[in-house]
């Protein structure tokens, strides 16, 4: 459809280069990644950030990258570094603490959330993306969401694989059952990361890893960091599960409409099967998630409800935040992403 954003050539395979930093926490943690020897933020200081803002959630999503994929030039064995651990301890403290208390309500009924999750809305309540891109959403607009939910995407299920060794019994093989499909039940060509780097090509983007780091706005880089935090600690468990629970069950109709956007945009075969793939395979995944997943850790650890519950919520507050940026945005005309990308 376009021509794509390209820079240097390199290999699918290799490590994005570091991004640029957005005030001083993050300057100092990306000083010490590149080797300059930069002191590091104390923890007050961290804790003292705004929770939300471009700062912390850049320093805390660099630190969690670091199990991921890396960076380009920087040394590997700085992942389990003690000083940096102390560093991404304070932000997650404060990006927690900040979600328990303006996500969670601090419930116990895990059935009565995921009921909540299950009954899909009459109408658009105002606040969702993919409501919005079906009704009238421009190509410009989906090509911003593609390059924000890429972050995530291109890293599809990784997350949540973190959780599956501290699972046993019917949730763990649930889990397992459910992550195949993600990657792709054995073929490459169909792992859904691939398959979003596909839609990606087709709309005249950058399909690379970690290409639009530098673009996406905060509330974007706090729904991928909400996944490692959780994925990271075994305490919050059962907050990975709620919000693994949460994607499964909310995206098929989500990707039914994004789907239908894109359609309706001129979108090719490619960008369209990444959400036609969704609407199939987790309408199967959604029952999984529930009777197995769900069902079978609460029957081996009954205690974990609440982080159940809280993990559902904030996941849901976390996608109204970037929601409501995305929307802000587009309905003034003007570019959501902290780099406009060049238009078709």
């Amino acid at each position: 459809m376009t021509t794509p954003d390209t820079a240097t050539p390199r290999s699918p395979a290799a490590s994005p280069g570091l991004p640029r930093a957005r005030g001083p926490l993050s300057e100092s943690v990306l000083a010490v990644l590149a080797g300059d020897g930069a002191p590091l933020p104390g923890a007050d200081a961290v804790r003292r950030s705004d929770p939300y803002g471009d700062d912390l959630q850049l320093l805390l999503y660099v630190l969690y990258e670091l199990h991921y994929r890396g960076f380009a030039g920087v040394d590997e064995r700085l992942e389990w570094d003690p000083a940096l651990l102390g560093v991404r301890a304070a932000a997650e403290d404060a990006f927690l603490d900040a979600l328990r208390r303006d996500g969670g309500s601090g419930g116990r009924d895990v059935a009565e959330a995921v009921d909540a999750l299950q009954l899909e809305p009459v109408g658009d309540h105002g606040h969702s993306v993919s409501h919005h891109l079906r009704r009238e959403g421009e190509l410009w607009q989906l090509r911003e969401y593609a390059a924000v939910r890429s972050l995530y995407h291109l890293k599809e299920a990784d997350p949540h694989l973190w959780v599956v060794p501290r699972l046993r019994g019917r949730a763990k093989a649930a889990m397992v059952a459910v992550e195949f499909d993600e990657f792709g039940a054995g073929r490459a060509e169909n792992v859904h990361a691939q398959l979003f780097a596909d839609l990606m090509t087709d709309l005249g983007l950058d399909a690379r890893y970690g290409r639009y780091l530098d673009a996406a706005p905060a509330q974007a880089l706090a729904t991928v960091n909400m996944m490692s935090l959780f994925g990271l600690h075994r305490r919050l468990r059962g907050a990975l599960v709620g919000h693994f629970a949460t994607v499964e069950i909310t995206s098929p109709p989500g990707s039914r409409r994004l789907a239908q956007a894109l359609r309706r945009a001129g979108a090719g075969p490619a960008a369209q099967r990444f959400y036609d793939e969704h609407v199939e395979a987790d309408a199967v995944h959604e029952q999984v998630v529930c009777h197995e997943v769900i069902g079978g850790l609460l029957e081996d650890e009954p205690g974990l409800a609440a982080d159940i519950v809280l993990g559902i919520e904030v996941t849901g507050h976390l996608e109204e935040l970037l929601g409501d940026h995305l929307l802000a945005a587009w309905r003034e005309g003007r570019s959501a992403l902290r780099t406009p990308l060049a238009r078709p």
